[in-house]
């Protein structure tokens, strides 16, 4: 049984919080460069020059991406063989959270109720997701999201009889409503299947995948390509003033559901999509 003190549990998600905010994914980072080479559209290519120059300037200055700093999600990959020492782990990834927002001066966003709007003043709570598998370690991502994209998702309880058209038709849709509102170009996160909350869930860990990798489905990487050249045709564009780049990615993971469901849910990630990791 390996043994790890809590407070190093807190200390790398309190770099994790501010690695996140001023780094741009480098995945991200190739995408745009991908979309420039591609525009025609003097504007479009200006905007996407803007974007990465923003990046640079962020990753130089130790200046964040974006002046919404978010809400932070922490998942936790947690290893069978650990055992945590030193305290209690939910408050130790509260206290990370809460350290990395102070060190690294980045707006606090949370507030206490949703309905009594008091702000925190810390940045936390966090929304924490724990996954246990085997091993020995603990492998640490933080999740930074603003809610201009976050009010865009969406979900939708199909009937089991929903063909791949009219799944690709809904999030085509989402991403069309959301148009220039959320910082486009989007990256989507798509989860099919499970329950209501699994979808939701599945469609915030698709926002992790590097826009780069392949699904190994071949019937889901089939059905990105269609999201991903459908939205493209919204001519929505960088920043919503026009253009072929409206979407960077669709990702889709999906989960086994019941018979008589298909549950579909849509996470719209912004073109600072944020995230960080690190195994303990």
């Amino acid at each position: 049984m390996r043994k790890i003190d809590v407070t190093k549990v807190s200390d790398a998600i309190s770099r994790l919080c501010i690695k996140a905010n001023l780094n741009l994914r480098s995945d991200i980072e190739r995408a745009l460069r991908r979309a420039l080479k591609k525009e025609v559209k003097p504007l479009a290519k200006r905007i996407l020059r803007v974007l990465l120059e923003n990046a640079k300037i962020a990753e130089r200055d130790r200046r964040p991406l974006c002046q919404d700093t978010g809400i932070v999600s922490v998942y936790l990959r947690v290893g069978q063989n650990i055992q945590f020492v030193g305290g209690e782990l939910k408050k130790a990834v509260e206290r990370g959270v809460r350290k990395g927002y102070e060190k690294g001066i980045l707006r606090k966003s949370v507030v206490k109720s949703p309905l009594i709007r008091i702000n925190t003043s810390t940045n936390t709570p966090p929304v924490i997701y724990t996954d246990i598998v085997r091993g020995d370690r603990l492998k640490i991502t933080v999740v930074p999201k603003g809610f201009g994209s976050e009010n865009k998702s969406a979900i939708k309880m199909f009937g089991p009889t929903a063909t791949e058209k009219d799944i690709a038709s809904f999030i085509v849709d989402v991403v069309k409503k959301a148009g220039p509102d959320a910082c486009p170009p989007y990256i989507l996160g798509i989860g099919i299947g499970g329950t209501f909350d699994k979808a939701a869930s599945l469609a915030k860990k698709a926002l992790l995948v590097p826009l780069d990798r392949h699904n190994i489905k071949k019937h889901l990487r089939n059905l990105e390509k269609i999201i991903l050249k459908e939205a493209n045709a919204l001519g929505i564009g960088p920043l919503g003033l026009g253009g072929k780049t409206t979407c960077l990615g669709a990702n889709i993971l999906e989960y086994p559901t019941h018979i008589a469901g298909l549950p579909v849910a849509v996470n719209v990630g912004c073109h600072i999509t944020r995230n960080a990791s690190c195994i303990v």
